[in-house]
């Protein structure tokens, strides 16, 4: 017979009298189905340590005092966006056992379960429990287990659930003690945005957390680490602790280290805060046609659109001036040529951009590489150009092989723009400005997804500019992700944002600027970009792309970014003063727009 909880307790002359009438029939005074070696196995089952003993993923759990089932506290646990709240810790348990996991929960959809049994993982669920209702279940474990992970979750897009007095009751196992606190810390020689650290092995560890200024950065599994995305001439603190299946140890003694002054994307010459626009050069839309003399001295960054490829897959740019019978008013290319130096004279940087929504480049061979390499050289060369704009889009970084490790990509058409760019960036050297523009899809959605998903069916390409910016990082002048054209995205605080509004924006940033684990992988976190390096990309008009944001709006971001105020409901991870800008689509479109974005830009940061 199974037991479905711990036996009952009995006291005074009751427990006497049970105890005798058992002897006298020859059988051990033991409560039915129990074995004598049977133990609560479950840490603090009872949430009475707060969440000590358990991880819940995307931070969805927390301890409340209201509703509990005993004691005074119990978990609670809010599914968000695509994670489903699962709480759970693993447990030491023995070969060939049968336990019984327990849990009173209440609300909509709760699950109880346990998995790595080794044979059959268990599971109960409920869909509805409007009071404190019990799941029970068994299950075996397998002839070499010793550790499982017992957990609770509720269902996607529904509320919060709770769940009180968790036991799993069986065997018990060898205990397994929290790892000792690792020593010897220290730091390597920083670089300009980097502090490569190592420690000593600690007894017992299985991983290794990092944590900056108290705040955990990244994950190991051996005895060192380097952490990536930090400021220039910037004094950082860093500690490091142990990690087994028993939980985590203290921190260990702290090490400071200062990173070097510069940093190789660096500021490039642009100023404080830079306001970055895309030219109309090659084609003509309804916002008009610009000439690179009237381009207003607003924009510090003028980026060129666009250089297009002959062929998806050939990886030969061309750029050439809007036709005249398309652009009655463009200038000739010595009229061109010669107000980019009058632009260069005054401070600005003039790129040339590849790409944008119907440039595909797929630079899926070593040809295709150096044919992109020698094409956009001819073209920085020909009109005398700061550098490079990356404004791949769709299928540009298709990520068709399953990558799942954006620090080290196999994907051809992913390593071959990375060599590309590095190969110009060595050519024309430390006053290359270098710049990206993905969608969100490609970037911020790797929060959710990278590569195949972890629910197989997402589109590979979720994510797919992370190894590009990731290799790059030591070289990128800017980012600005395009925070438009996008729908609504998860943010760190695990809601959806939507275009339009400071929430969003404020969002967006944040992750950049603060880092993020992949695919939800705690051990593959991408690392924060520093605040020189990102700007907000929107759209100058409503005409200009969905997801237009009015000026009360971003003023609203920029405040909560780099002030800390007018936050509204998202909780950023830091304040950065030094956040490099803005970005718009497009400089015509701003000019059919009496200049609503540039003035106000030139407003907010003292012109």
């Amino acid at each position: 017979m199974e037991r479905t909880g711990p036996p009952t307790r009995m006291t005074g002359l009751l427990a006497a009298f049970s105890a005798a009438l058992l002897a006298v029939g020859g059988l051990a005074a033991t409560a039915p189905g129990a074995r004598a070696a049977d133990a609560e196995l479950a840490r603090n089952g009872t949430f009475e340590a707060g969440l000590t003993g358990w991880s819940c993923t995307g931070g969805s759990g927390a301890v409340v005092g209201s509703p509990v089932h005993g004691g005074t506290s119990a978990l609670k646990a809010t599914p968000a966006g695509s994670d489903n709240a699962k709480c759970s810790q693993s447990v030491t348990v023995k070969p060939d056992s049968t336990y019984t996991l327990s849990a009173w929960v209440q609300g909509s959809y709760v699950y109880l379960g346990a998995e790595g049994t080794g044979t059959t993982d268990a599971s109960t669920w409920t869909q509805s429990a409007g009071a404190w209702q019990k799941l029970t279940t068994t299950f075996k474990t397998g002839a070499s287990t010793t550790s499982v992970k017992v957990y609770t979750h509720g269902w996607y897009g529904t509320p919060a659930y709770y769940a009180d007095d968790l036991s799993l009751v069986g065997p018990g196992g060898d205990p397994v003690s929290l790892p000792a606190v690792p020593a010897g810390l220290r730091a390597g020689t920083p670089t300009s945005s980097s502090v490569p650290l190592s420690w000593t092995a600690a007894a017992g560890a299985t991983g290794y957390n990092v944590y900056q200024g108290g705040t955990k950065v990244l994950s190991a599994t051996g005895t060192s680490a380097t952490v990536t995305g930090l400021a220039a001439s910037t004094a950082y603190s860093f500690q490091v602790t142990a990690t087994n299946e028993a939980g985590e140890s203290a921190k260990s003694a702290a090490v400071s280290a200062t990173t070097t002054a510069g940093g190789g994307g660096g500021g490039s010459g642009l100023p404080a805060h830079a306001l970055v626009g895309y030219l109309h050069s090659s084609f003509a839309n309804g916002s008009g046609y610009t000439r690179m003399a009237d381009v207003p001295d607003s924009w510090d960054v003028i980026d060129l659109a666009f250089g297009e490829p002959t062929s998806v897959t050939s990886g030969d740019i061309r750029f050439s001036l809007c036709p005249v019978t398309e652009c009655p008013n463009v200038e000739s290319v010595a009229e061109f040529k010669a107000a980019i130096k009058a632009k260069q004279a005054a401070g600005k940087k003039v790129l040339i951009s590849i790409g944008g929504q119907n440039g595909q480049v797929q630079l899926a061979t070593t040809a295709a590489r150096d044919t992109f390499v020698s094409s956009v050289s001819k073209i920085i060369d020909e009109y005398g150009l700061d550098g490079l704009d990356i404004d791949f889009e769709g299928h540009s970084l298709s990520l068709n092989t399953g990558d799942t490790d954006f620090r080290s990509p196999t994907t051809p058409v992913v390593v071959n723009l990375i060599s590309a760019v590095k190969t110009l960036k060595a050519k024309y050297g430390a006053k290359f400005v270098l710049t990206m523009a993905p969608e969100t899809f490609f970037v911020q959605l790797g929060y959710q997804y990278y590569g195949s998903g972890p629910w197989g069916g997402q589109d590979p390409r979720a994510g797919a500019y992370l190894p590009v910016i990731h290799a790059l990082r030591d070289d990128l002048t800017l980012l600005h992700v395009q925070d438009y054209n996008s729908g609504s995205i998860m943010g760190l605080d695990n809601q959806y944002h939507s275009m339009g509004g400071a929430d969003f924006h404020i969002a967006m940033t944040d992750m950049l600027l603060t880092g993020f684990p992949v695919a939800g992988d705690q051990t593959k976190v991408f690392p924060g970009l520093r605040p020189d390096q990102v700007a907000i990309g929107l759209p100058a008009s409503t005409q200009a792309g969905n997801g237009h944001t009015s000026p009360a709006e971003v003023d609203k971001a920029l405040n909560c970014l780099t002030k800390k105020t007018d936050c509204g409901s998202y909780a950023t991870h830091g304040t950065w003063s030094g956040l490099r800008g803005l970005m718009t689509w497009s400089i015509n479109w701003d000019r059919f727009n009496n200049g609503e974005f540039s003035k106000n830009f030139d407003a907010y940061f003292g012109g």
